[in-house]
């Protein structure tokens, strides 16, 4: 072992190695830091940076588990943090289905997602970026004055987990990001827009195509009208249709599906969904910045297949909903070093088709191009699928983008979109997120305007 992941392992080891009889203990260390650079006018409006230790200590006793966190590496302070999670494991009610992880023999996925480029850059070189990119963004359009906020992000950080069941896993990412929002005027009015870059090295952000991309979302709304309401087919670009996977993804969790809160429980073999559509879940895709080798839980990263040719395949588990569900984990337990595991996708991938966006445009006779959704929090039940968002976009008409509209809404179930999807498209992105993506077209979808 490296100097970093040999002396986080120690640590977690010595609280491991003082597990009794009957008791089982898991360590999760970690330590990280990151830079956030904020830039107005020309002018740095704020500068961050900030580091960060953390544990958390898990500790199972017949059934019973206990959990403590701590902000600090130091020994005495970990020492605390067991004792602390010990006492609490003694005061929580038992579960069957507690339990560590146990080793499945899944050997990882080598990945390299270290970035000693970001770790580097000095501080006047972020600030750096983000002024030039501010400077990008003003100077394409006239209408384009000012960008409310343009920043560069970066972080990097490093984790172990160790347990009893004998998993002992180290590994490291770094990563870095810039952003813009410039503000579009005309005649009196004001449109936003947004786009962002990221990648594993700060050099190859691509600058000048974000400061375009952000431009060209906030003047293509400039006009924008609330449109009569009408039943369209729906164009979602790759960013929109994989925040619409997301939803669907966190309702093939085991925990909704033990809980009783997706609708799609029991449905496994099923065809939930368009034969067009396939999504995974795969954080061992090296080409994603999301890519990892191990989930929260010390367990090797896997490729699940979720829908496939529109049929379900299966839930993501931790090792408690798959103890739960009478099924192995998935290894899809995400967490920080402070929280508990949970059950969550990790890197979604769609599965491409073959036309390129502008031939998916040019296919719909009576269509909205979707730009951006809002109230996705509150307009999704998560339960029910009910599904009910504002949106903005561009009208599509006789296979022509047209004139832009605002404050519509969007209605159906997440069930019944999945089932319409008509075309996917074959313009397929690695997100900034990390997310595999694809563009979706939707058939008679309702939306609601004036």
């Amino acid at each position: 072992m490296s100097g970093g992941d040999a002396d986080l392992v120690a640590l977690a080891r010595s609280l491991v190695g003082s597990a009794t009889g009957g008791e089982q203990i898991e360590v999760a260390v970690g330590r990280s830091t990151s830079t956030s650079v904020k830039v107005f006018g020309g002018e740095v409006e704020s500068f961050t940076s900030a580091s960060t230790d953390g544990a958390g200590v898990r500790v199972i006793r017949d059934g019973r588990q206990g959990f403590a966190h701590c902000g600090s590496l130091e020994p005495d302070v970990l020492a605390e943090t067991l004792a602390e999670a010990r006492d609490n494991c003694r005061f929580a009610e038992p579960d069957e289905f507690n339990g560590l992880a146990e080793p499945d023999g899944v050997a990882p996925v080598a990945q390299d997602g270290w970035s000693d480029a970001v770790v580097a850059l000095a501080n006047d070189a972020k600030v750096g970026i983000a002024l030039e990119l501010e400077r990008l963004t003003t100077g394409i359009d006239p209408r384009v004055t000012s960008a409310r906020t343009t920043a560069y992000h970066d972080g990097w950080g490093e984790s172990a987990v160790v347990s009893s069941n004998g998993i002992e896993v180290f590994q490291r990412s770094g990563s870095c990001s810039a952003s813009t929002s410039p503000m579009a005027r005309a005649d009196g009015e004001t449109q936003m827009g947004w786009a962002v870059d990221a990648s594993r090295d700060p050099f190859a952000l691509d600058l000048d195509q974000v400061a375009a991309d952000a431009v060209q979302r906030a003047v293509r709304l400039l006009g924008a009208t609330k449109p009569p309401s009408s039943r369209r087919t729906i164009l979602l670009e790759p960013r929109l249709a994989i925040t619409l996977v997301s939803l669907v993804a966190g309702m093939l969790s085991g925990d909704a599906v033990t809980r009783g809160r997706s609708p799609f429980a029991d449905r496994v073999g099923e065809s939930v969904a368009s034969p067009l559509l396939t999504f995974v879940d795969d954080p061992t895709r090296s080409e994603s910045i999301a890519a990892d080798e191990y989930d929260g839980e010390g367990l090797a990263c896997r490729r699940n297949d979720l829908i496939v040719d529109g049929v379900l395949q299966g839930f993501l588990h931790d090792s408690y909903t798959g103890r739960r569900s009478g099924e192995a984990s998935t290894a899809s337990a995400v967490r920080g070093v402070r929280s508990l595991p949970g059950v969550g996708a990790q890197l979604l991938v769609m599965t491409p088709g073959e036309r390129s966006f502008e031939e998916l445009v040019a296919g719909i006779d009576r269509g909205l191009y979707v730009t951006s959704f809002a109230g996705l929090h509150s307009g999704v039940n998560p339960v029910s699928g009910d599904f009910s968002v504002g949106a903005d976009g561009l009208l599509i008409d006789g296979g022509q983008l047209g004139a832009p509209v605002r404050e519509v809404t969007i209605a159906s179930t997440l069930q019944r979109l999945l089932l319409d999807v008509a075309e996917v498209g074959g313009d397929f992105e690695w997100t900034p997120g990390g997310s595999g993506a694809c563009s979706l077209v939707i058939d008679d979808v309702a939306v609601s305007g004036s």
